[in-house]
């Protein structure tokens, strides 16, 4: 899209919002409507006022202000309620100006003594003003009001504006940014800007216009808040894209991401392969209202890393060789959601003890208790992000940023410790349900039911036996096998029995490993290999070297 047509767009969304014909908004959009912001407030243009008149019954100014590499801020004024005021202005300046030229002395008036303390304000001697309003520079000030001159420009309003006024009072404002679509491109001093605006006028007349729409733009789902959504239309979802959590593992989720508005943190816990990952994608797409592997632009995974031991593996790092700021994917993820703050944007800390918590994660954990922004680097101007968008000092931790862990409890992982279990909410998630999973399978693709029965009722047995001593297997394990054996049997032609025990040996018994308080285990996981001469082969040796030497492990 064009500037011409983005501004066209802009037009027509601002004067139906208002209810105004497109000749009475006053935006010629382009160099003279470029706003700048200046000590004090903002200059929002210069405009063509000569013959503004009451009788219009409000004025609408239409302004444009750019942010790199690719923000642009779109934004109407409208003075409905006090335009007899600015009509009044607009008569003092033009009577001033014609006085000062019938004087021939080019006095200073009470303006410019007003001015004295201000930069760029006129030296003693010059008119300030002229006889028509065909070129009015118009500043929306501190106190929220609109200032104007129409002869050179203010470079401050810090200076006593009761002698350059009344001010007009303003209604309010309409924004819009481009582009629409999510990125963390985007600057955040775009966003600012708008909060900048609510802080002059006051945020109640700030409104905010979806003017732009495109394949990559917000939707009003992706703008739904996770707390304002039923649970049964997030189950409904989730069961939609394949997940399967009969232990309540959804509306757990969904109540501890949910009950505080100022922290959103919840860990995943327990067995390997029970969907803890999967879990936290599905109910992210389940709030944006996407389906199952949809791209989500609010959506970022971050596998932590084992060396991960201080905050710059998730916060970044100023990189002095490239000379711009390092941008990791959780920083990406809270500079997204501070550009979006009207989105819910979840990041998912996969696997996240594979390093200590409390190294890596200290100074999120900090801002998410204390509500202190997070330093980022010392510099006091913003550096140059990786990712395009300006990197500032500090970061206050945004609160429509959910944070998903998912962890593993086993000799690869480290223990959580007080300051992080104490900061979450941690759901265990190592209760499977294996038939339940293996019926969802089938309906959901048919194709694979002659694979599910062949091999259902070894799958189930074994689990449950391996289960009471720690050893089960997941929904991810079941799945593969399941996988495997249709592919197996029905592109390779390869006999069912055979590429069942293939699978017990190479999926399943690869887990098993223990000492002699598994021996009754081990004896029902012979059980239920009968008939399997490879995964019957695999038990005997296991079975001997407990005898031998009290101990057995199926991968050495």
């Amino acid at each position: 899209m064009s500037f011409r047509e983005r501004v066209d767009a802009f037009a027509d969304a601002v004067t139906e919002a208002f209810g105004i014909a497109r000749k009475d908004f006053r935006a010629s959009f382009g160099v003279s409507n470029s706003s700048k912001v200046i000590e004090g407030g903002v200059q929002l243009g210069v405009s063509n006022l000569e013959n503004f008149s009451e009788k219009s019954g409000q004025l609408v100014l239409g302004s444009i202000l750019r942010f790199p590499p690719e923000d642009e801020v779109y934004f109407a004024i409208r003075v409905k309620g006090d335009v007899k005021g600015l009509v009044e202005r607009l008569d003092a300046m033009k009577a001033k100006g014609a006085a000062q030229k019938a004087s021939g002395k080019g006095a200073p008036s009470d303006d410019d003594e007003g001015e004295a303390a201000s930069e760029g304000a006129p030296p003693t001697g010059e008119t300030p003003y002229a006889e028509r309003n065909n070129n009015a520079a118009i500043y929306l000030a501190y106190d929220g009001r609109l200032y104007l001159r129409n002869k050179r420009f203010w470079d401050s309003l810090r200076f006593d504006l009761e002698t350059v006024g009344p001010g007009v009072e303003v209604d309010q404002i309409l924004v819009s940014v481009w582009p629409p679509a999510a990125s963390a491109r985007r600057s955040l001093l775009a966003r600012e800007f708008v909060g900048y605006l609510g802080s002059l006028v006051g945020r109640e007349k700030v409104h905010e216009l979806q003017v732009w729409t495109d394949a990559g733009g917000v939707s009003a789902d992706m703008r739904r808040m996770p707390a304002t959504l039923a649970l049964s239309d997030i189950e409904t979802s989730v069961k939609a894209q394949g997940g399967h959590y009969p232990a309540g593992e959804v509306r757990r989720l969904h109540a501890a991401l949910n009950f505080l508005d100022h922290k959103h943190f919840v860990i995943l816990s327990g067995l390997s392969g029970t969907g803890k990952t999967q879990l936290a994608l599905q109910y992210a797409r389940a709030v944006h209202g996407l389906e199952a592997g949809a791209k989500d632009p609010f959506l970022f995974v971050c596998p932590v890393r084992p060396e991960w031991t201080d905050p710059t593996s998730l916060l970044g790092y100023y990189d002095v060789l490239s000379g711009r700021y390092e941008v990791p994917r959780f920083l990406e993820a809270a500079l997204v959601a501070t550009a979006h703050r009207e989105v819910p944007v979840f990041v998912v800390l996969d696997e996240m003890n594979l390093a200590r918590v409390e190294y890596y994660f200290s100074d999120v954990l900090s801002a998410m208790e204390t509500g202190e922004e997070m330093r980022l680097h010392q510099n006091g101007v913003p550096y140059e992000g990786t990712t395009g968008t300006p990197v500032r000092p500090d970061l206050p931790l945004p609160q429509n940023l959910y944070v998903i862990g998912t962890i593993n409890i086993d000799e690869t992982t480290n223990p959580l410790s007080n300051k992080v279990l104490d900061r979450a909410v941690i759901i265990d998630m190592s209760a499977v349900d294996l038939a339940g999973f293996l019926d969802g399978l089938t309906v959901r693709e048919p194709a694979l039911a002659l694979s599910v029965a062949a091999i259902r009722e070894r799958l189930t047995t074994l689990e449950a036996a391996m289960a009471a001593e720690g050893l089960g297997f997941g929904y991810r394990v079941a799945e593969e096998v399941v996988r495997y054996h249709a592919f197996a049997t029905g592109k390779l032609g390869a006999p069912v029995d055979e590429v069942a025990d293939e699978l017990m040996v190479q999926k399943v018994l690869v887990k098993l490993r223990g000492g002699e308080r598994q021996r009754g285990m081990l004896m029902s996981v012979a059980k239920g290999v009968a008939g399997l001469p490879r995964s019957a082969k695999v038990m005997a040796g296991l079975v001997s070297d407990l005898d031998e030497f009290s101990s057995f492990q199926a991968t050495r």
